[in-house]
């Protein structure tokens, strides 16, 4: 599946310490780089009210994902607690 790593995504996972939930995240990516449709991803869920707005959880984080074009783009990664104060954008 094709993706991509926004800016905002990236500003926040150099943010990360924990080499733990930084191993889940790439293990994450590697499986949506694997995948051939959102169908394949049994741990991605969609965002109720919103046609685009995706999320998936690993730990007490969430990565927000948003589908334009065909290509699935890493908007956020934030902890749950922080999350929807800024994804999806408003």
């Amino acid at each position: 599946m094709n993706f991509e790593l926004e800016k905002k995504f990236k500003k926040d996972i150099e943010d990360i310490q924990d080499k733990k939930l930084i191993e889940n995240l790439k293990k994450t990516i590697i499986k949506v780089q694997e995948a051939q449709t959102m169908r394949d991803l049994s741990h991605v869920k969609k965002l109720e009210g919103y046609k685009t707005y995706y999320r998936i959880d690993i730990s007490d984080y969430r990565i927000g994902l948003e589908i334009r074009d065909n290509i699935l783009y890493f908007v956020r990664f934030l902890p749950r607690k922080d999350i929807y104060k800024y994804f999806p954008p408003h």
